[in-house]
């Protein structure tokens, strides 16, 4: 696919020649995203710095909603739907109307040495944020974005199960969560088969390529084929405190984990893009392409790709 980049205005959007709602104002505007990992610092001053600039770039791009990919509450997620990490981590630090949008959750690990569940129920008493359960889709009708559907999954189970300190961590906190992988798998074969979305996006905490904690091998051998099988374009995964964009095959993983800290991580195989650097993502979403934007602490635009959605990229 041929394609021309196109300076546009302080947010260096870069528009794709082959994809007319990128290029020309007759099309509809394409749909805007959010989305950011690892987060919930109590409103420390790095997480406050990440989330004014999401909000700049909300304002901006008109951001329909925010995919949060885990360990949405640091150290220990939360005890109940009361904790105070939800208004001291969260209402009162994405404050802006730009980010009173659904925030369409997932559970990381640090969230299951809390009370998972209590982020579950949470979901009734609040205007914005949404995990109807530990994993769940949602249709385009719902997202407001009717050709794409998205899929949120519950990676603790798949790869913490053999994970000894993550145990101890659940233990001294006086539970053991014992979740089982294969009645998520099987629902998730399931929903990617009957979807007739043309864009699919998963949405996971642990990342199945990485350039930091390194590749998951139960991802790897369980959820990657599946991405492959039933064309899912984007992975989109925290846990890595960075920013990353690694192409493998068909699809593209993106790690969004730096909604708070950053740590060092390297290129590897299919690395497009990494940096450790404090930030988020933010997507534009037309009908034959999606562009990526990484922007960190400052609402500086450090990294922008045009993601087509047919098969056979490279």
């Amino acid at each position: 696919m041929h394609r021309r980049a196109l300076l546009a205005g302080l947010a260096g959007l870069v528009s794709l020649a082959a994809a007319p709602a990128f290029a020309s104002g007759r099309a509809a505007a394409p749909a805007a995203f959010l989305a950011v990992g690892d987060w919930g610092q109590n409103g420390a001053p790095v997480q406050s710095a990440v989330a004014q600039a999401m909000t700049g770039a909300a304002r901006e791009l008109a951001s329909g909603f925010v995919i949060s990919a885990g360990d949405n509450f640091y150290p220990g997620g939360v005890k109940s739907v009361t904790d105070r990490h939800w208004k001291e981590s969260f209402e009162a630090v994405y404050t802006d109307a730009s980010l009173q949008t659904p925030w369409y959750a997932a559970l990381g690990n640090h969230d299951y040495r809390g009370d998972p569940q209590a982020q579950v129920d949470y979901t009734r008493l609040s205007r914005r944020w949404r995990m109807p359960s530990r994993y769940y889709e949602v249709p385009g009708a719902q997202l407001g974005v009717p050709n794409l559907d998205l899929f949120v999954i519950d990676t603790a189970p798949m790869v913490d199960v053999g994970n000894l300190d993550e145990r101890v961590q659940q233990l001294v906190r006086g539970h053991w969560w014992a979740e089982k992988a294969e009645p998520q798998l099987t629902w998730l074969r399931g929903a990617l088969a009957a979807s007739q979305a043309p864009w699919k996006i998963v949405v996971g905490h642990h990342p199945i390529y990485s350039g930091a904690h390194g590749d998951s091998p139960m991802l790897l051998a369980r959820v990657a084929p599946l991405l492959e099988a039933f064309g899912v374009q984007a992975y989109i995964n925290g846990h890595d405190h960075d920013l990353q964009h690694i192409r493998r095959g068909r699809v593209d993983y993106i790690c969004t984990g730096a909604g708070s800290e950053s740590n060092k991580v390297v290129a590897i195989d299919g690395t497009r893009y990494c940096l450790g650097r404090s930030g988020f993502a933010a997507f534009r979403l037309a009908d034959a392409a999606m562009e990526l934007q990484f922007r960190d602490l400052t609402g500086q635009t450090l990294y922008t790709a045009t993601l087509p959605r047919s098969a056979g990229r490279v």
